[in-house]
């Protein structure tokens, strides 16, 4: 096949193209310029998409002996990746821009182009697994390393885009081993860090960076009752679940420390309340998608048994699901409703869930409320 390598300039996705080529395919290397002005050095592990990156592309594309292209995909990401980001906070949701950046980015813009100039597939270093059924169509699996499994963030991926996906790594049972592998074929990245934190955040600190895009104004902290307990600077700068920073005048009566339960943006308000009432029993999502070929009970509403992961590296927990017809905010494919065996703590809107079944990722939607049965007593 004509493959499209994407490059970011780490091990994982120099490996993958090796692997490729390997196995006999007419591979091309694509490095993404995300960013019109990428910083020249990443700081360890923090960021990417940085010129070094861009170079560390180059470089174990001229090992492998294949082409090397960078495409600049700037304001694309700009548009739909970093204004989204900014856009869902300034709603009060808590956004995943790694999501939001495979479903626009790698796996629509570059697979449609990619596709365009007559390529067959968009080879990726994920950790995720791509299985045909016995009638020949594409389910998206687990990783054999489920530590370094990212089946969860590739969720978005459509049954056309499948199709045309490529992870080598799928069945590489450690991180250790791609490293060594990269070590034998004489790629400089092979002890390259990973990257982490956001790539357009690269000092981790999204309350700064959000500071200077979101007008912020003061605002009351109120407890789970509807009681004033304090005031903030801004309620974008919270997310669900933080502890730390909320400056409380007003202590509990028992004591124990509060945590933030809620954010109402139209009111500039910031919900508080015991660690308890962050345990989620039921979410409803909207913006669904299927990762493959729906399974029956999608399209008849009937519940079915999966398992729900509300971020990329937490543990998935037994829940019950289905369909049911919304209004205009849920989109054509309706809203999907989960309620969780065990409830999860500190869900918020804006996040992702993702249902699996086994290994077999089902599909996912944007989480737009969650709600805790104990607090719906109160």
């Amino acid at each position: 096949m004509r493959v499209l390598a994407a490059m970011s300039g780490g091990v994982d996705s120099a490996v993958a193209a090796a692997r490729a080529v390997e196995a006999g395919h007419d591979v091309v290397g694509v490095h993404l310029a995300l960013s019109r002005m990428p910083g020249t050095l990443r700081t360890g592990s923090r960021g990417c998409c940085t010129i070094e990156d861009s170079r560390d592309a180059w470089r174990a594309c001229d090992v492998l002996g294949i082409p090397y292209y960078v495409w600049d995909f700037s304001e694309r990401f700009k548009e739909d990746v970093v204004q989204d980001f900014i856009d869902e906070y300034a709603a009060g949701r808590t956004p995943n821009p790694c999501m939001r950046c495979n479903e626009r980015i790698k796996f629509a813009a570059l697979l449609e182009k990619a596709i365009a100039l007559g390529f067959d597939a968009v080879c990726t270093g994920h950790y995720a697994k791509v299985i045909e059924d016995a009638d020949g169509n594409r389910e998206l699996h687990r990783a054999a390393d489920w530590a370094k499994d990212q089946s969860y963030v590739l969720g978005v991926l459509t049954h056309e885009q499948l199709k045309h996906s490529m992870f080598p790594l799928a069945d590489t049972p450690s991180k250790a081993e791609v490293r060594a592998e990269a070590e034998r074929r004489g790629l400089s990245v092979a002890n390259k860090p990973d990257s982490h934190d956001i790539c357009f955040i690269p000092d981790g600190d999204t309350a700064g960076w959000l500071a200077e895009k979101i007008d912020m104004s003061t605002g009351d902290i109120v407890d789970e009752t509807g009681t004033k307990v304090g005031e903030h600077p801004g309620a974008n700068a919270f997310t669900v679940g933080q502890r730390r920073g909320l400056k409380l005048g007003t202590p509990a009566a028992d004591g124990k420390p509060r945590f933030v339960l809620e954010i109402r943006p139209k009111e500039n308000k910031v919900v508080v309340g015991p660690e308890a009432l962050l345990a989620i029993d039921e979410i409803r999502g909207i913006k669904v998608s299927w990762a493959g070929l729906p399974i029956a009970e999608v399209g008849t509403g009937a519940e079915f048994d999966c398992h729900a992961q509300v971020r990329a590296h937490g543990d998935p927990v037994p829940a019950t699901a289905r369909m049911e017809a919304a209004g205009d905010d849920a989109g054509a494919a309706g809203q999907l409703v989960v309620r969780l065996n065990t409830p999860l703590r500190g869900v918020a809107p804006g996040q992702t869930i993702v249902l699996y079944q086994g290994s077999r990722v089902l599909g996912q939607a944007t989480i737009d409320a969650a709600r805790s049965l104990q607090r719906a007593e109160l």
